[in-house]
């Protein structure tokens, strides 16, 4: 892992714990039995990573735990072991990293660094505000990675909200029109993993049997002791 939790990998080697998890943790399977606004076409031509190929960009919307994630990283554990070099972090980290690499006088590297991996994975857009030193940034990596490799970005808030999250209604715009010029949208639209998981559990315990309590010992009275 390398520092503020950004994460490259290289061959399915170089997985962490974490990524193997949330690759398979729920399956795809299980995100499109339970989420029917995914259309299950569009996922699998996902999945025969053509869009990389083509460098297109993808970006995942919707309400926190439906999914967005485990689909995302799904693609990045394909991708690697097919031998492409994957790059994984959440916007406040990838933020940090570059305004770290800013800061030290090595932006420029850090940038040509990060245009390389075949599949960028940025997570979390939309869970902080950054600032517009952030944005710029932002927008210059985005402009470098254009038509050159694909990125996946994985939001919880839609497009018309961008403006808050990076701080800067002109830099959003200018963001967001070079995203989608060739990009693929998944908008998913269904309840949260955790309310699945609290009916699951509360069917479980309510089809529970239950087990009679056991008799407790009979204690000696002081005659027979």
């Amino acid at each position: 892992m390398g520092r503020h939790g950004v994460r490259s990998y290289h061959g399915p080697a170089h997985f962490t714990e974490e990524v193997t998890h949330a690759a398979h943790a729920p399956p795809v399977a299980l995100v499109l039995s339970l989420q029917p606004s995914v259309k299950r076409d569009q996922l699998e031509s996902l999945h025969t990573l053509s869009f990389i190929e083509r460098r297109e960009n993808v970006v995942f919307l919707g309400p926190p735990r439906v999914g967005k994630t485990h689909l995302a990283v799904s693609f990045a554990v394909a991708a690697a072991e097919g031998g492409r070099r994957v790059y994984y972090a959440t916007l406040a980290d990838l933020i940090t990293s570059l305004e770290d690499a800013q800061q030290a006088g090595r932006l420029s590297h850090r940038l040509r660094t990060l245009v390389f991996p075949s599949l960028m994975i940025l997570d979390e857009i939309g869970y902080l505000p950054i600032s517009r030193t952030g944005a710029i940034l932002l927008f210059q990596l985005m402009s470098r990675r254009y038509e050159h490799a694909s990125t996946v970005l994985i939001s919880n808030t839609g497009f018309e909200e961008w403006d808050e999250v990076l701080g800067d209604e002109v830099m959003a715009g200018a963001l967001i029109d070079r995203l989608l010029h060739h990009c693929r949208i998944v908008n998913i639209r269904g309840n949260s993993y955790r309310m699945w998981e609290h009916r699951a559990l509360a069917t479980r315990l309510a089809t529970a049997p239950v087990k009679p309590a056991s008799p407790r010992a009979r204690r000696p009275s002081r005659q027979e002791a």
